[in-house]
């Protein structure tokens, strides 16, 4: 396995969504939440997922996203992955509360690792490497997730804490 930086986030769009759609089908719909969704689609609805996903993907891949990381299986497959934003001037971030905006702040986003590959540390390693990356670069890391998903206690047990309960997201801190 190994983490590789994407230079080209967009060019990964087709392969990212396919990934997405196998964490949406492996966690019974939960992740992602899709929550502007009014009729989420069924779990064997991939075009269906596509179709709804894609539009909300393209712009966090080319407008949101300051660097892309995927994990890498030794077939090349993405078997993980893990975005940064630390820069929120300017960005249409409405989920991130105002009173973490600055520039201290780094948040940990599209933090997913594919059920198949669960319970390996993959997602360990991909959570210590960008914990690390944004101290190299002078930021506080954040989490933005919702309370009820299994990621919560898993970032609560990774020794985040919790800031503060912001609209339905919970927002962790590691300090």
């Amino acid at each position: 396995m190994r983490i590789e930086r994407v230079d080209e986030p967009l060019s990964l769009k087709d392969e990212l969504v396919r990934f997405v759609f196998r964490v949406y089908q492996e966690t019974g719909g939960a992740y992602p939440a899709l929550e502007w969704v009014e009729d989420k689609p069924a779990l064997d609805d991939f075009e269906g997922f596509r179709e709804v996903y894609e539009p909300f993907l393209e712009f966090r891949l080319g407008k949101e996203f300051d660097e892309l990381y995927v994990l890498r299986d030794d077939e090349w497959k993405i078997a993980g992955t893990v975005a940064l934003v630390y820069n929120l001037r300017g960005k249409d971030v409405w989920w991130v509360p105002d009173e973490i905006k600055d520039e201290k702040t780094g948040l940990i986003e599209f933090f997913m690792v594919d059920p198949s590959y669960k319970g390996r540390g993959y997602g360990s390693q991909l959570l210590e490497f960008a914990i690390q990356r944004l101290r190299e670069l002078g930021k506080v890391p954040h989490v933005i997730t919702f309370p009820g998903l299994e990621a919560y206690s898993y970032y609560i047990k990774k020794g985040f804490t919790k800031v503060m309960d912001y609209k339905e997201f919970v927002v962790l801190k590691k300090a």
